[in-house]
């Protein structure tokens, strides 16, 4: 192996010893897990005592809570396997248990978390809606308190492991806000389809209704109301897993089309020898370790710490139009035969498809980056808020730092006097000025207003802090706006709260 930033003695070791249980216990048998549309419960298990499902998790719960470049190497590897396996098990191990090790009870941890590591229970991510996807502020799943239960109405679609799963981590609407709640599979008022997809035949995928589901508060992930930063701060794992896997993905492709290019010929000579099909593999081999580098980086900003959204994003982005690409040209490699099942290039064209899709497609990607490269939007992490001290700012203290966050490139030469009547206990009546390239806030209305806004001061925090959204609020008369174009122009000159 060449030198690495990145990897040790002991990672590769890890690395052999994943390729070769991958090879007997995985690769032989994933035709039929494709024909058979499932994954076999067993399998799970062995994932499990192999101690796969919990690399990053807490030893306390059975977890390995070992380096992240660790899950890289796993990862990488089982981007090589089928895709199908591979969104089943990532999804499970990566994602749907990872609100429960971060943010969940103890309890929750114990009855949940420990088996889930284990592979006794299966997991499922509940979040996606027919009419909300990346815009998780736009579910309409509800759990509405009832005493010691929270009672859930609502549905979902397009979630991972969903029919054979044994439970759910759910978004849902409370009264407080977005939350996270966990849902048993098999509970009275849960009904499940199984969704006919495209490709990733060996992975379960499904839509699932809640009726009058009856759930424990004690299910709760975190605190009421939190759901949301929890999911948009886990969306950067999410993000940097497909991304690795795609790495893993483009590799196997190549393998797979250099072996097949070296045995086949056309007159005469194996078409490994062909010029133009030679650059067309340096290009793509090129391109794949340009991309693997900064997929490395943004592993190892990750385990420093780092809440890096741009970077992930950034990562998924760049990483799955890529594999697109990688997967299309190889197919060509193989001519007619990569067209027919019997070649595995076939399956992986199929598969590869849904990589710019799950997990925020190629254009949310591509819009988070240009907010943050654009319009300086920050992003911080959640997790960190619910752990300790800090607490969401109120809408008095968002007035407050307007000047902080003014952007004067935005309003160029203009004046703008906005009055705001919020009302609440942390409203009142402001002023905010803007007149040559400087912004001010005073209390009490002063001056002849360029546009005047009324809502009340926990919508307003929802709008400036991300949780609501402001068009639904303006339609639905949630908030009034006397000049619709200024207050546009007025949103414009701020960062958001960071």
């Amino acid at each position: 192996m060449r030198k690495s930033l990145y990897f040790t003695a002991e990672h590769q070791i890890l690395r052999k010893t994943l390729q070769e249980f991958f090879a007997k216990e995985i690769l032989p048998y994933t035709q039929e897990w494709e024909d058979n549309r499932r994954i076999p419960r067993h399998i799970w298990e062995l994932m499990g005592e192999m101690g796969y499902l919990g690399l990053c998790h807490e030893q306390q719960y059975g977890g390995s809570e070992i380096d992240f470049f660790c899950s890289v190497v796993f990862l990488e590897e089982l981007g090589k396997t089928n895709a199908g396996f591979q969104t089943a098990i990532s999804v499970h191990a990566y994602m749907a248990t990872n609100h429960i090790a971060r943010a969940g009870s103890d309890y929750l941890k114990e009855k949940y978390l420990r088996p889930a590591i284990a592979g006794k229970l299966i997991s499922a991510l509940a979040i996606s809606e027919p009419e909300a996807g990346s815009d998780v502020q736009a579910i309409r799943t509800t759990a509405k308190r009832d005493g010691d239960f929270y009672v859930i109405n609502g549905s979902k679609t397009w979630i991972t492991n969903g029919t054979y799963c044994d439970f759910y981590e759910v978004a849902v609407k409370t009264d407080k806000g977005i939350s996270l709640i966990i849902v048993e599979g098999e509970q009275a008022g849960v009904t499940r389809t199984k969704l006919n997809k495209m490709g990733l035949h060996s992975s379960d995928t499904a839509e699932i209704a809640f009726q009058d589901v009856r759930v424990p508060v004690a299910n709760l992930i975190g605190e009421e109301g939190k759901g949301f930063y929890y999911i948009m701060d886990s969306f950067q794992l999410e993000r940097l897993v497909a991304a690795i896997m795609s790495v893993g993905g483009m590799d196997w492709a190549m393998a797979q089309t250099l072996e097949y290019m070296a045995q086949r010929q056309t007159f005469g000579r194996t078409i490994n020898k062909y010029q133009a099909l030679r650059h067309t593999i340096a290009q793509l081999a090129s391109e794949i370790e340009q991309n693997r580098q900064f997929v490395y980086h943004t592993a190892w900003l990750h385990e420093q710490g780092e809440f890096c959204v741009k970077e992930c994003s950034m990562a998924k982005l760049l990483s799955t139009e890529l594999s697109k690409r990688v997967i299309d040209e190889c197919l060509q490699m193989f001519g007619g035969y990569g067209y027919v099942e019997d070649f595995p290039i076939c399956r992986a064209y199929r598969d590869v498809r849904v990589g710019t899709i799950a997990g925020g497609t190629t254009q949310i990607m591509r819009e988070i980056i240009a907010k943050m490269v654009i319009d300086d939007v920050q992003y911080k992490p959640a997790y960190s808020e619910t752990e300790g001290e800090s607490k969401l700012p109120t809408a008095r203290e968002i007035i407050a730092s307007l000047p902080a966050r003014f952007r004067p490139e935005k309003a160029g030469e203009q004046t703008i006097i906005v009055h705001y009547d919020i009302t609440g206990e942390q409203g009142g009546k402001f002023t905010i000025r803007i007149e040559a390239g400087k912004c001010s806030v005073g209390e009490g209305w002063v001056g002849k207003p360029t546009c005047t806004i009324a809502l009340a001061d926990t919508l307003y925090a929802d709008l400036e802090l991300g949780k609501a959204d402001a068009q639904t609020a303006f339609m639905s008369g949630k908030i009034q706006v006397s000049n619709l174009p200024a207050m546009m122009q007025f949103s414009k000159c701020f960062k958001r709260v960071s």
